[in-house]
């Protein structure tokens, strides 16, 4: 399963395109670290992981690049099988990064209502 969710992962994320100057391609960069964390939980996310949402965070500045952002995201979760363990683990990642993200990171997200 997990073979196939970075499959699926990089091949949505290489295929999106955006006008926003954060691209799917920064995003998988910045969240490759997470992916065993969100697979396999823990108590705590990997540094690097922290590392790559802190950065994302970061440079998503405008509402083009959060709504770009949510967007990769949700299409990467959308195109894979997931339990809810693994959506509950992706869920944790800002919280427990210490990131205060705009949006949650969730299929259910509407990415257009992210300012």
């Amino acid at each position: 399963m997990r073979s196939l969710f970075l499959l699926a992962l990089f091949l949505v994320l290489a295929l999106h395109r955006g006008e926003a100057a954060v691209t799917c391609n920064n995003v998988v960069g910045d969240l490759y670290p997470c992916l065993s964390y969100v697979m396999q939980g823990g108590k705590v996310p990997p540094a690097n992981c922290c590392n790559g949402v802190r950065t994302l965070n970061s440079q998503a500045q405008t509402t083009a690049d959060r709504q770009s952002v949510c967007r990769c995201i949700k299409n990467a979760i959308g195109g894979v099988s997931y339990s809810s363990s693994n959506l509950n683990n992706a869920l944790s990642l800002p919280a427990k990064c210490g990131v205060n993200l705009p949006f949650r990171i969730s299929p259910s997200t509407n990415c257009d209502s992210i300012h």
